[in-house]
């Protein structure tokens, strides 16, 4: 198995351009995430058709590659194959913008600490069920035991995200470490429990805040700290750095700490408590419907590595979270179930094998697979999905379901609810996850039968035929390039297929094989075609250009119109269309791309028209 992680490593980094092009790689739970040098080297669509990978997404700078559950293991040989080295310059392809950026922070910092929380909420779901069986008495040592187990991770999580932070800030994490522990020594907490007013050299006074469990003062504080120890890297010679470094490090911070940043971090932390009882009287339906309902869309383009923490949070301030962890149960299982649903009607061998591990991963809170595998390419059972979710987070959210602990959003997950000595909530989470259920089933299976159709294509003229393996020429004289370097999301994220895209085009289009016109748009700027093999096919010229209301465009063919190969069907003045303000890339695109195993790209650069640029193999 591990020669299998090695050769896929290997693989994806080549394809990300090489070693050389690689600035920084880590992971989470299902994806490997990269920032390169040059996103031009990047070649998505081999990416893609690597066995193994699921799906690659460049979101803000941060190329993803979708492994599944065995993306340590592919991490780790890549580590092998990457020299990682970490410097305070901005390379070209991570530069952000303030939300990407913000994001980036967010889930750099968190996601180091999911499995502690994770595993720390387990053991409490553990000790819960224990005590509602009458295995144990609260009052026994086991008891006392087992929540010093638990607690240990929420007791000095300060000084944990002080770790993370310091890494993702580059500074020294040991240093950072080391200022939460101040903030969170026996001795400040006997000042904060007598009361009185604490006076650095009698003139400094310093706020009495407890920061134990605490999130954002250590956030605040350490953020600062990466600046101050920066700046005395840069002023303190290199011969006596390692003992003054540290030294005004914790001289300037200590004081930093307690007089200025830790009392704001602990009014705005304050502040935020504030937030999450008013949510959970006042609206506890709002946050589980909308991360019920759409948690898919945030999870693609990587939004919900901004939220997820705000259930870390307020689960140190309220000891529970309603934020995330309900809604984020909900829509995965509701996922899952889609996913299900589409195994059992699809009538594609490979699609069917997609879905069955797509669901069994997505049940135990792993949705990535079935996501980007069958749901995005579907369309229909991610909307049954998000149907399903928001239902589900409906009812969660209007009986004020919680979790008492932080974990993975799959069925283990349930254990979470049980606490505060009741049953109440681990009921709700069951019946909610019932409604998820039956709601994104039901919608899926009505949608299957207008979505789901055989592997056959009707024709005009024709006899019903059967999928075959095809190869496309160039339909639009000029340069092509993969599908991912166009400048439009939609086309290049391969949500409505997988295929290419031309640039400078010459400005005509051809048929690439021997079809009929499936139709021709009332603005001429794309056309649809359905080759006699089954190929339904999209060509679109320029990105927006629809609104030019077919202004330098001229249809050659008509709907339904048979056509042959070569044959021109549309010409276009690529000049007035530039002059208009309009990119004239032109994607070319498989609409039915899940009726594939593969839709590969055979050439690069300039081509010339009738050359053959595609194959397409069932």
């Amino acid at each position: 198995m591990s020669e299998n992680y090695q050769s896929l490593a290997k693989k994806i980094v080549q394809y990300l351009g090489g070693q050389e092009n690689i600035t920084d790689a880590y992971h989470c739970q299902t994806r490997l995430r990269f920032k390169v040098k040059d996103e031009k080297r990047i070649d998505e669509g081999e990416l893609e058709a690597l066995d193994g990978v699921a799906k690659y997404i460049n979101n803000a700078g941060v190329h993803q590659v979708v492994i599944g559950t065995h993306v340590k293991d592919v991490y780790e040989e890549v580590t092998k194959l990457v020299s990682l080295q970490s410097s305070g310059t901005s390379e070209p392809g991570e530069k952000k913008g303030p939300a990407a950026a913000v994001i980036d922070f967010v889930a750099g910092t968190f996601q180091p600490i999911i499995p502690a929380l994770s595993g720390a909420g387990m053991v409490k779901a553990v000790l819960a069920l224990l005590i509602v069986f009458d295995v144990i008495t609260a009052d026994s040592q086991t008891y006392y035991m087992l929540n010093l187990f638990a607690d240990g991770v929420f007791f000095f999580l300060p000084m944990i995200l002080a770790f993370t932070v310091a890494q993702k800030l580059r500074c020294n994490p040991i240093l950072a470490a080391s200022v939460a522990a101040m903030m969170m020594h026996p001795n400040w907490g006997a000042l904060v429990t007598a009361g009185e007013p604490v006076h650095f050299f009698g003139v400094i006074p310093f706020t009495l805040a407890n920061y134990t469990g605490s999130v954002i003062p250590i956030l605040i504080v350490i953020f600062f700290q990466s600046y101050v120890e920066k700046f005395l890297n840069k002023v303190i010679p290199k011969s006596v750095e390692l003992v003054f470094v540290p030294m005004l490090t914790f001289l300037i911070m200590g004081t930093l700490a307690f007089s200025l940043f830790g009392p704001i971090g602990s009014i705005l932390g304050g502040y935020l408590a504030t937030f999450f009882t008013f949510l959970s009287v006042h609206a506890s339906w709002v946050p589980a419907v909308l991360i019920g309902g759409f948690l898919p869309i945030m999870v693609m383009f990587g939004l919900h590595n901004g939220i997820a923490p705000l259930g870390v949070m307020q689960m140190a301030e309220l000891g529970y979270d309603s934020i995330f962890g309900p809604g984020a149960l909900v829509s995965n299982i509701a996922q899952a179930t889609a996913v299900a649903v589409v195994a059992l009607r699809t009538k594609e061998k490979k699609t069917k094998q997609l879905a069955v591990s797509g669901a069994i991963t997505a049940y135990m809170g792993i949705t990535e697979p079935a996501l980007y595998g069958i749901n995005l390419p579907k369309k229909y059972p991610l909307v049954a999905a998000m149907i399903g979710g928001a239902s589900g987070g409906l009812y969660a959210g209007l009986t004020n379901t919680h979790r008492f602990a932080t974990g993975s959003s799959g069925l283990p997950a349930v254990l979470l609810y049980i606490g505060d000595d009741t049953m109440r909530y681990f009921w709700n989470i069951i019946i909610a996850l019932v409604i998820a259920a039956v709601v994104s089933a039901v919608v899926t299976y009505v949608l299957s039968f207008k979505y789901e159709t055989k592997v056959t294509i009707d024709v005009p003229d024709m006899k019903a035929v059967v999928l075959e393996d095809t190869l496309l020429i160039n339909p639009v004289p000029g340069t092509v390039m993969p599908l991912n370097q166009v400048k439009d999301d939609a086309f290049a994220s391969e949500a409505l297929g997988k295929g290419f895209a031309v640039d400078e085009p010459i400005g005509e289009v051809i048929a690439p094989f021997d079809g009929k016109v499936a139709a021709v748009f009332p603005t001429k700027h794309a056309i649809g075609l359905v080759s006699d093999t089954g190929i339904e096919l999209l060509i679109h010229v320029g990105l927006d250009t629809v609104e030019l209301n077919g202004q330098y465009f001229d249809a050659l063919v008509e709907a339904e119109q048979k056509v042959t190969k070569g044959q021109r069907l549309l010409t276009f003045d690529v000049q007035q269309i530039k002059a208009a303000g309009y990119v004239t890339q032109v994607p070319i695109i498989v609409t039915n791309t899940p009726q594939y195993t593969a839709v590969e790209l055979l050439k690069e650069g300039l081509v010339a028209k009738e050359e053959e640029v595609l194959v397409v193999k069932v």
